[in-house]
């Protein structure tokens, strides 16, 4: 088969939908679960520390994302790794009836996210390939986050819904997930397949092994990116961007499902999909769309300080939830909404810095590197947020998690910003 360049093919044929591929076991891992294992009678405590384990092959990626770089194209890793996930989202579904369902069904979503994790390295890298210009890059940059999202509606939102539903007319929590994760699978699988047909296949996508020098390589991937001028501040930068929303995420289901006698808001599974995966994600993406064109408005030097605040300050949505307890199924949605667009919008930023981070030689595994910091920023924070939620309450959980975006004001002003990076010429 001969290549075809990727400009043979419109990036709107595949931008989107690999982008909504690259969530889809991410959603499952980190989102569905986290639903899943509440209506099941999994803790607080458990549920945040477990889950958030499921972050480390996200840490841990870089280890193994020279191999990416190094052997078959990024066209073949990406399918290959959506195929594999969609086995995985099956096999989930066949574990919620058996006695060790939590050991069973960690044991196989922490399959799932090593392989989402290398389909993250390879379509991350695909993207570049795809989208060579720095322009094209900052465009489609809020189309990427924009159908990520979409696909957190798809799965936080009308598969959560699906769930409550399932459960409210069988009272059978471990089926209704069985059948929204068997769902899931073939969704997957689905794209799966229309990625095997339709994905250009650029010219630089190729392995970069050399004969004899395959170690040295793998070391000089990592010496290059720690190598990088203000590599302590961009270290920190990775770390800290999300302190506080990390801590949030965990806590946001529990606070939302929760019984009003235990601090919660007492919403239904299905009422929960509705106004924090449908509502919510919306306005999460349409946050992310908002950033993309400011970005490539203005570019990422001069964004980026609103785009922080903006990100950050309607954080303080859910203490007002956790103080006031509106009973008004819009207030709390009206809530939502503003927090993830600003969560939406601020991430925008976030999303380009860590590929002009990247850019250069090795991009793909330093992109990499990048996000694996980025998940270690949410996994340790995560882990922790069940055990404060417990000893502080609600309302003192998401005060204190506030607190804890100011960090992120302090690294901004320390990392170097390339002038005009992410800005549309012309």
């Amino acid at each position: 088969m001969s290549r075809s360049s990727p400009q043979q093919r419109s990036p709107w044929a595949w931008v989107p939908s690999v982008s909504f591929s690259q969530a889809v076991p991410y959603v499952a891992v980190m989102l569905l679960s986290t639903v899943m294992y509440k209506n099941l009678g999994v803790s607080n405590d458990d549920l945040a520390f477990y889950t958030s384990w499921l972050y480390l092959p996200w840490v841990l990626k870089p280890l193994w994302s020279p191999v990416v770089d190094l052997f078959g194209t990024k066209r073949h890793w990406t399918v290959l790794m959506q195929l594999v996930s969609s086995a995985a989202l099956a096999a989930v579904a066949f574990t919620l009836h058996l006695p060790q369902f939590f050991a069973l069904s960690l044991a196989v979503l922490w399959l799932m996210a090593f392989a989402s994790a290398t389909h993250d390295i390879a379509s991350d890298g695909y993207y570049m390939l795809g989208l060579p210009s720095q322009h094209q890059q900052a465009a489609f940059v809020g189309v990427r986050s924009a159908f990520y999202k979409l696909a957190m509606i798809a799965g936080q939102g009308g598969l959560v819904y699906l769930a409550g539903e399932l459960i409210k007319s069988s009272n059978d929590p471990a089926t209704a997930w069985s059948v929204v994760f068997g769902i899931t699978a073939a969704i997957f699988l689905a794209l799966c397949v229309y990625h095997q047909l339709v994905l250009p296949r650029p010219q630089g996508d190729h392995s970069t092994a050399k004969t004899g020098a395959l170690w040295a390589d793998f070391v000089e991937t990592f010496r290059s990116f720690f190598r990088k001028q203000g590599i302590g501040s961009i270290i920190g930068f990775l770390l800290l961007y999300r302190l506080g929303e990390a801590q949030l995420l965990k806590m946001a289901a529990p606070f939302l499902l929760d019984p009003r006698a235990q601090g919660g808001l007492g919403l239904t599974t299905s009422e929960f999909g509705l106004v924090y995966g449908t509502i919510g994600v919306v306005a999460l993406v349409l946050g992310g769309i908002a950033g993309g064109i400011v970005i490539s408005r203005f570019g990422l030097k001069q964004a980026i300080w609103p785009m922080l605040f903006i990100m950050h300050v309607p954080d303080l949505v859910f203490v007002y939830l956790a103080t006031a307890m509106p009973t008004s199924i819009e207030v709390i949605a009206g809530c939502l909404a503003v927090e993830q667009f600003g969560y939406g919008f601020g991430f925008a930023a976030f999303m380009l810095y860590m590929i002009m981070v990247a850019d250069g030689e090795h991009k793909t595994a330093h992109y990499a590197i990048c996000t694996g910091f980025m998940a270690l920023g949410m996994m340790l924070p995560g882990m922790i947020s069940g055990k404060l939620q417990h000893l502080l309450g609600y309302q003192n959980f998401f005060i204190w998690a506030c607190i804890s975006t100011l960090p992120a004001f302090f690294m901004t002003a320390l990392v170097d910003i390339k002038p005009g990076f992410g800005k549309k010429q012309g």
